[in-house]
């Protein structure tokens, strides 16, 4: 076994990717080739990771991808599909990464540490805020998006070489506890955007109901808190779409509600644009067939 494969030199990538993260608890996906795929996830801190090495090179070699994320909610954003010159611009820009990781010869993944740990509405869109402003994948930024490991093969087929093996995944970049410059006020930026766009849909309602003469329409909120759908915030959320197209309320105002709360347990960005797509769409559909409008339609999803 050549030192570049040695279990140590691994086990020493390991130490320093994580010993940069500011978290203690990690997530790590051997995503397993087959048909169909599967996903092995494991819940460890560094030593249990460490520890597992040897299993996980193991895997590494019959094809597996080794990932990495932090577990639960956490202060960093990954940046993925980098080349060297989104990370000159990052780093130019005061978006300096606290972990670089070449996945393969020309390709960078960034983790950007923001200081505080950000919850799970406000991570998602800081995500994909970086992603958008440095030319990063839009697909892989969310709150829990999973990175590559360092120190294991990167076993992609289009990665490999003539000789038949793969490229290693390269810790390029690391340091511990670094807070990139511009976190304070990037962060805040988002939250104030989120927060205009939420009273900005209740500005809507409102302007709608005193358009209309009709009493105040129920929220969202209403909908999710109401016991008949037992915390199933999508069954809640056609309800609610239901209940506001058939009183006059506009697909589009409905998306724009949908989308405020966090959806990325929907994946990744497209899935959550097709999730919002289907359930307006439904909606509309119930509403069309029923012949009327201002009616609570809610009541009839729960027949």
């Amino acid at each position: 076994m050549s030192s570049e494969n040695s279990p140590s030199r691994i086990i020493r990538a390991v130490r320093q990717q994580l010993t940069a993260f500011p978290v203690e608890q990690f997530e790590v996906g051997i995503h397993l080739p087959g048909d169909p795929p599967r996903m092995l996830l494991r819940r460890w801190q560094l030593p249990d990771i460490v520890k597992a090495v040897p299993w996980l090179d193991r895997k590494n070699r019959l094809g597996a991808a080794i990932y990495l994320r932090p577990h639960g909610e956490h202060p960093l954003s990954l940046v993925d599909d980098l080349d060297s010159a989104s990370l000159a611009r990052m780093r130019a820009a005061g978006f300096e990464p606290c972990v670089t990781i070449e996945t393969s010869p020309g390709n960078h993944q960034a983790w950007l540490h923001h200081g505080r740990t950000l919850p799970r509405e406000i991570s998602t869109p800081v995500a994909r805020a970086l992603a958008d402003r440095f030319g990063g994948d839009p697909g892989a930024a969310d709150w829990r998006h999973f990175g590559r490991l360092a120190g294991f093969e990167n076993r992609k087929p289009k990665h490999q070489r003539e000789d038949g093996s793969f490229p290693r995944v390269l810790l390029t970049e690391c340091q511990p506890g670094l807070v990139y410059r511009e976190a304070a006020g990037f962060v805040a930026s988002i939250e104030a955007a989120q927060q205009r766009a939420a009273l900005e849909s209740v500005r809507r309602m409102q302007a709608l109901c005193r358009t209309t003469g009709s009493r105040p329409l129920k929220s969202i909120s209403d909908f999710h808190g109401d016991p008949r759908y037992s915390g199933d915030l999508s069954r809640a959320d056609l309800a609610y779409a239901v209940y506001a197209i058939g009183r006059g309320v506009s697909p589009q105002e409905v998306r724009d509600v949908l989308a405020v709360r966090d959806l990325t347990k929907k994946g990744h960005p497209a899935r959550i644009e097709d999730y919002l797509r289907r359930t307006v769409e439904k909606a509309t559909r119930q509403v069309t067939r029923s012949g009327a409008t201002m009616v609570d339609y809610s009541r009839e999803l729960m027949r």
